[in-house]
């Protein structure tokens, strides 16, 4: 028999909260991608990596799972499936980001590194649920867990699209206000495909990670860490277009007395 569970709206606004910031702070940090080099190109790919897929991404996730409250069900977190679904989100993420700048133009790499990044977010979904402890199964209905799987695939691309095409400030916040929508529209999907059947089986929820001291951990360290990738962006951002500027003016006083 399927349990009745409910959402905390609170949570899920929370959720999308999470995702339109942190797309936002990876969105920013892609723009010191775009013209570094060698080793500073990597440092900025990995930082928007850990923005977009543990903080847009995973971390919105998460808020999003403990937001589905079973009232009379135990539940707590495999702390081990729980870190898995971290890594894969962040890794997928890196990775489809590193093989769209190198051919930033190419529309086939495009679609590869879209449907790699949208497997991959997929995955840590799937993985993130089966994290949870309970005496209870988890069955799906397969045409909404085949949508899930499709929006992940388009959010994605769409996503990789939007981190090499977005310029002003503007732009990159409509574009995380899209973004953060898509992500959710794939999480709330995959869990709207979810049935929970009680199988009377005794668990111990002992060794596994209450969910809202999770949640409440996972919220304060990934805003943290959000913030303060946000404020070293900006400043780095800033100092990039301060020498550009003084380079600029550097190069039209050397250009001035050739020209009297």
């Amino acid at each position: 028999m399927e349990m009745e569970a409910s959402y905390n709206y609170f949570l899920v606004a929370l959720s999308f909260f999470v995702s339109v910031f942190g797309s936002y702070t990876g969105l920013q940090l892609m723009r010191g991608a775009r013209d570094a080099k060698g080793k500073a190109a990597l440092g900025w790919i990995m930082a928007a990596a850990f923005a977009l897929g543990g903080g847009a991404i995973w971390t919105m996730h998460f808020i999003g799972m403990i937001a589905y409250q079973m009232p009379h069900m135990e539940m707590a977190y495999d702390p081990i499936l729980t870190f898995i679904s971290l890594a894969v989100a962040v890794g997928v993420v890196g990775l489809g980001i590193f093989l769209l700048n190198q051919k930033k133009d190419s529309y086939l790499i495009l679609v590869v590194a879209g449907v790699i990044t949208g497997l991959g977010v997929a995955t840590m979904h799937y993985t993130g649920m089966e994290a949870m402890v309970m005496a209870a199964d988890m069955v799906y209905d397969d045409t909404l867990f085949a949508v899930s799987i499709v929006i992940a695939l388009v959010a994605a691309t769409a996503a990789l699209w939007l981190s090499f095409n977005t310029k002003s400030g503007m732009q990159m916040f409509g574009a995380s206000i899209v973004m953060g929508i898509a992500v959710c529209g794939m999480h709330y999907t995959g869990m709207a495909a979810m049935k929970m059947v009680p199988n009377g089986e005794v668990v111990d929820i002992e060794s596994s990670i209450e969910p809202l001291t999770l949640g409440l951990f996972i919220f304060c360290f990934t805003m943290l860490i959000l913030v303060l990738s946000l404020i070293v962006t900006l400043s780095q951002l800033q100092k990039r277009m301060y020498e550009e500027f003084e380079e600029d003016e550097e190069e039209l006083d050397d250009a001035v007395p050739h020209v009297l």
